[in-house]
C-alpha cells in the first residue's frame, strides 16, 4: 500500500508537469539573457523547452522519443556552469566523467533500458556528501587532500538510478557549525557563494551552493543537507524547493555530520515534482500513501513569526490569501515550547558533533579527529580569511560526552517538546500542514558582520526528525521569501503533494536577474 499511495503521488504530479504550459515570461526573459549579465545559454529553441523551467518529465518525455540526449543536456549545463558561474561561486568542481555518465545513459535510452526518471538527469551534490574519487571536502582545506573511496549511500542510489553526478557545490564550511559568528555560504575551499538574485546579498547557509546553483540553473537538481535549516533557509532565499525529509528516510551514511540525531540530505529543485522524483531515489523506499490534488478543504495553520520583520509578514497575509481564495482554510497558530527548544538544542548538539565528527574523521585522510582538526585551523591562515573563529569546535570539544545523564535528559526532552509543538498543533486545530516563514528577504553578505540569521521557523520539523518543505511564496524587491510547510512524521508524500498544490496556486517563482546590489532597508541592515 505504501508504494501505490507514493506511485499515484508521483504520477499525479508528472501529469501535472506535462500539463503545465509553457515557460513563464520572467523565464524567457532570462534565458535570452536581457540585461546582459548572464549569457543566453539553454536548451535548443526547436525542443520549445526553457532550461529554467523545464521538469523532469519533460525531459524524460524528450529522451524517450529521441528529441533529447542525456549528453546534450549535461553538455548544456556544462557550459552554463562554465559562463555563469563565475557570476555566483556555487560550483566548487565538475565531474572529469560526466559526459561518459550521460553517454551511457543515452544508451540505455536508446536500448529502451532507462532505469527511471533520474537516468540522465544532471545532479550536484553539497560538498559534505562523500563522491568516490572526487574531492569531497565539507568546505575545509583540512579534507581536500584526498577523495573519499567510496561513495555516500545516498549517491550509490543516485548512480544506481542512472543520475549524471555533475559536480560539487560549495556550502558554509562544515555545514556552518565552526564559529558563534559564521558567513553563510563561505567555505576556505570555495570563497564566497552569492545569491544570483541579488549578488551582494547572502544566498544563506549550509546549503548554499546547491540552492544558489539551481536559481542559476546549473543543474536540474541538487542535493543539501540539513541540521536545522540548512535546507530549507538557501531554498527559500534563492527561490527554489527544498525538503528536508523525514530524519531517516534518507541514509547519512557517508555524509559529513553535526547530529545522528538531526541531520538528514534533503532533496533540493526548481519544481515540487522535480523534488518529489529525486526523494524516491534517495529514499529507496516509498514515502507514505497520499494523493495529489488541490487546496479545497485543506486546513492550513500559519505561524506568522512578525520578528522577520512587517514585510514579510505582509507577504504571509497576501500568501494566507491566495491559500484562502483556492479553498484552504487558514487559521493562525503558534506553536507552544519553541523558547525550551531554542534553550536546549545547541548544548544538545555540541556533544553529538564532538562524537559524529570524531567518528567521520576517522574515514578519512587528515586530523583523524575534532580536537586535531581545531590544530589544523590554528595553522592555516587560509581559514581565517573570511571570520577567524571556531568556537563551536572549541565549545563542542569540551562538551559533556553523549553518554553523560545530563545530555542524555536535554536530548530527550527536546526531542519531545519539538515533536509535541507540531503534534499538539496539528490536532488542536485539525490541521493538514503548519505553514511560515522560510526566510527574510536576504542579508547582504558581510564577513565582519557574520549572518542575520535568526529564524525559527525550520527549528520544530529538525529537531522532532519530521519533514519540512519549502516553496517560493514571492520576493521583497528582487529578494525571495519561501513559504516552509511542516507535517507529522513520515508524511513527506502528503506534504509534497500539498506542496506542489500550494505551488500552483500562489506561481511565485522568478528567474534570477544577477543585480549586482540594492539598497539595504534599514531593518534587513540591522545586526543579527
Amino acid at each position: 500500500m505504501r508504494k501505490r499511495g507514493a506511485a499515484a503521488l508521483v504520477a499525479a504530479l508528472v501529469a501535472g508537469s506535462l500539463c503545465a504550459g509553457g515557460p513563464r515570461p520572467r523565464a524567457q526573459a532570462a534565458e535570452r539573457g536581457e540585461g546582459g549579465a548572464v549569457p543566453a545559454i539553454g536548451l535548443p529553441a526547436r525542443l520549445g523547452l526553457a532550461l529554467d523551467t523545464v521538469t523532469i518529465p519533460e525531459l524524460q518525455a524528450r529522451m524517450a522519443d529521441g528529441s533529447l540526449t542525456s549528453s546534450a543536456l549535461t553538455s548544456v549545463y556544462l557550459r552554463r556552469i562554465a559562463a555563469v558561474d563565475p557570476l555566483v561561486h556555487a560550483v566548487l568542481r565538475t565531474d572529469p566523467t560526466a559526459l561518459r555518465q550521460a553517454a551511457a545513459s543515452d544508451a540505455r535510452h536508446r536500448r529502451g533500458a532507462a532505469r527511471g526518471p533520474l537516468d540522465g538527469i544532471p545532479v550536484l551534490l553539497k560538498d559534505n556528501v562523500d563522491t568516490r574519487g572526487l574531492s569531497s571536502t565539507a568546505g575545509s582545506l583540512a579534507l581536500a587532500g584526498s577523495p573519499p573511496e567510496t561513495d555516500a549511500a545516498l549517491v550509490t542510489r543516485l548512480r544506481a538510478a542512472g543520475a549524471v553526478v555533475l559536480g560539487k557545490t560549495n556550502l558554509s564550511e562544515w555545514a556552518n557549525f565552526r564559529a558563534d559568528k559564521p558567513t553563510s555560504g563561505w567555505s576556505a575551499v570555495g570563497g564566497q557563494t552569492r545569491n544570483p538574485y541579488v549578488l551582494d546579498r547572502n544566498p544563506c547557509g549550509s546549503s548554499s551552493g546547491s540552492a544558489a546553483a539551481l536559481a542559476a540553473s546549473l543543474a536540474q537538481v541538487a542535493i543539501g543537507t540539513e541540521t536545522d535549516g540548512s535546507v530549507v533557509c538557501p531554498a527559500g532565499m534563492n527561490g527554489v524547493v527544498g525538503l528536508k525529509p523525514s530524519l531517516g528516510l534518507v541514509s547519512g551514511a557517508g555524509v559529513v555530520p553535526i547530529s545522528a540525531e538531526q541531520d538528514t540530505a534533503g532533496p533540493m529543485a526548481r519544481t515540487v515534482v522535480d523534488t518529489a522524483l529525486t526523494l524516491a531515489v534517495l529514499s529507496g523506499t516509498a514515502p507514505s500513501p497520499a494523493g495529489p490534488g488541490g487546496l479545497r478543504g485543506k486546513r492550513i495553520g500559519l505561524w506568522r513569526l512578525p520578528s522577520l520583520g512587517p514585510r514579510v509578514d505582509a507577504l504571509m497575509s497576501r500568501t494566507a490569501a491566495a491559500l484562502r481564495t483556492a479553498g484552504a482554510e487558514v487559521v493562525e497558530v503558534v506553536p507552544p515550547y519553541q523558547d525550551r527548544i531554542a534553550e536546549l538544542e545547541y548544548p544538545a548538539l555540541l556533544s553529538e558533533f564532538h562524537r559524529d565528527l570524531d567518528r567521520y574523521l576517522a574515514t578519512r585522510s587528515g586530523p583523524r579527529d575534532l580536537a586535531g582538526l581545531i590544530a589544523f585551523n590554528r595553522a592555516h591562515p587560509a581559514e581565517r580569511t573570511c571570520f577567524a573563529g571556531q568556537e563551536l569546535f572549541e565549545k563542542a570539544l569540551a562538551a559533556p560526552p553523549t553518554t553523560d545523564p545530563r545530555y542524555r535528559a536535554g536530548r530527550a526532552e527536546l526531542t519531545e517538546l519539538a515533536r509535541r509543538s507540531i503534534d499538539e498543533t496539528l490536532a488542536a486545530h485539525r490541521l493538514d500542514a503548519l505553514a511560515a516563514p522560510t526566510n527574510p528577504p536576504a542579508w547582504p553578505t558581510d564577513c565582519a558582520r557574520g549572518d542575520n540569521d535568526i529564524i525559527p521557523s525550520s527549528t520544530p520539523a529538525a529537531v522532532a526528525g519530521y519533514p519540512s518543505l519549502s516553496v517560493p511564496a514571492g520576493a521583497l524587491d528582487e529578494l525571495p521569501v519561501g513559504l516552509l510547510l511542516t507535517a507529522g512524521d513520515r508524511q513527506d508524500a502528503r506534504l509534497l503533494a500539498l506542496g506542489a498544490a500550494v505551488e500552483r496556486t500562489l506561481h511565485a517563482w522568478r528567474a534570477p536577474r544577477y543585480l549586482p546590489t540594492l539598497p539595504v532597508p534599514p531593518a534587513e541592515g540591522a545586526g543579527s
